[in-house]
């Protein structure tokens, strides 16, 4: 064997090979408790972006006139942390039974609602009760009344156009006042 000849080459083939098995050692073995913490880590400390499917924990309530947006409370209106989904948003609720699963729109918050929360508005106070606390899945299809902050089109992801879309001014610009 060409190994067996000389000791220098013993020694190097000893030598690549006790690397080798460091190296390998070295390595950490991703298992799937290791990656699901990493998800839940990630998608706990995650601020909601328009896309994004996120866990929350969803309520009901039924008391209410006037939501905070100044819309009357009906169905189709979920109170949230305006920290995490403001006022305005757009968000697809799953995980519920089929008659509560739908597109619901934040116009309301509750001065218990907070963080990964939303508390969604029912007609009857009897639904609300048996409604208790449940672990939902919410996608993000709009974030805050501002239009640009959407789920792009295929379109847009098609041709890479959701990042250079520039987000509309905080305040209306001044109307050009023509010269008389």
């Amino acid at each position: 064997m060409i190994i067996s000849g000389r000791f220098w080459r013993k020694a190097t083939v000893t030598a690549i090979a006790a690397i080798g098995f460091v190296s390998l050692y070295e390595v950490t073995a991703l298992d799937s408790n290791y990656v699901a913490r990493l998800a839940t880590l990630r998608e706990t400390s995650e601020r909601p972006v328009p896309g994004a499917r996120l866990a929350f924990s969803a309520t009901a309530y039924c008391k209410g006139i006037i939501t905070a947006s100044g819309v009357a409370a009906q169905t189709g209106v979920v109170a949230a942390d305006p920290e995490m989904l403001p006022v305005g948003s757009v968000v697809d609720i799953e995980s519920l039974p089929e008659r509560y699963n739908g597109i619901y729109t934040v116009m309301d918050t509750g001065p218990s609602v907070h963080g990964r929360e939303v508390d969604v508005y029912m007609w009857s106070c009897n639904d609300a009760l048996r409604f208790g606390r449940r672990p939902i899945h919410v996608t993000v299809l709009r974030l805050g009344w501002n239009p640009r902050a959407t789920t792009p089109s295929f379109l847009q992801r098609f041709f890479k156009r959701a990042d250079r879309l520039e987000p509309l001014p905080s305040r209306p610009l001044p109307l050009a006042i023509p010269p008389s």
